[in-house]
């Protein structure tokens, strides 16, 4: 339970931790920074890494001058990028098997079953959409891989839709994560991106229960 319990605070205390890895690491903070969208983009097995508030932090970071804005926006979208790319390609290598695949800690079916529903309904734009709905983001090229869509029509809506989440997010932190009312209550600011960014799905998930009880 220890791992939860770090998690939870890496999530609470955002702020603290990419001062601290800053004052640590220096110029490689930019390759964690890298390291982690491109896993939380990219491999199946880590969709609870921080995304949203990440990139809303570091874009705070930068508007006080410890990260260059320019270069946290061009290596996480080219993170973002290739985290989906690699995600399209083991989804495409593996195939519909894995829809079988018994649940694990790291693998949850019921995950990519979920995104399949809101692929089929929302169909390629589902792979822009994504970009802002946690766990979906994960999952949704791995299920294009899985599929019928071919890569230069994903390839298309990956690059849109990582480089608007990167801009949307970082832009954010950039312009509004250093105000004082935000600055002062930055854990509150982090959580309420969350909240934020799961309100999609959380919409979608009271839907489909509120049309399954009329039927």
């Amino acid at each position: 339970m220890e791992w939860i319990y770090g998690l939870v605070d890496i999530f609470l205390h955002l702020d603290r931790h990419l001062a601290e890895a800053i004052a640590a690491y220096g110029v490689y903070t930019y390759a964690l920074l890298f390291l982690i969208v491109f896993c939380e983009t990219g491999l199946v097995v880590t969709p609870i890494l921080p995304g949203d508030s990440l990139l809303f932090a570091a874009g705070a970071f930068a508007g006080l001058g410890s990260l260059h804005l320019g270069l946290v926006m061009g290596l996480l979208s080219v993170a973002a990028i290739l985290g989906d790319t690699v995600n399209y390609a083991v989804g495409a290598y593996l195939g519909p098997k894995v829809f079988h695949f018994p649940k694990s800690r790291f693998f949850n079916p019921e995950h990519l079953r979920k995104t399949q529903a809101f692929y089929d309904r929302h169909g390629g734009k589902t792979i822009i959409i994504a970009r802002f709905v946690p766990i979906i983001r994960t999952f949704a090229p791995f299920v294009a891989g899985i599929g019928t869509m071919r890569y230069l029509r994903f390839l298309a809506y990956n690059v849109i839709g990582g480089v608007a989440w990167v801009a949307v997010c970082v832009l954010s932190g950039y312009f509004f994560g250093n105000l004082a009312v935000v600055k002062n209550n930055f854990s509150l600011a982090i959580i309420a991106i969350v909240l934020i960014s799961v309100s999609p799905a959380l919409f979608e998930y009271l839907r489909h229960r509120r049309n399954s009880a009329r039927i």
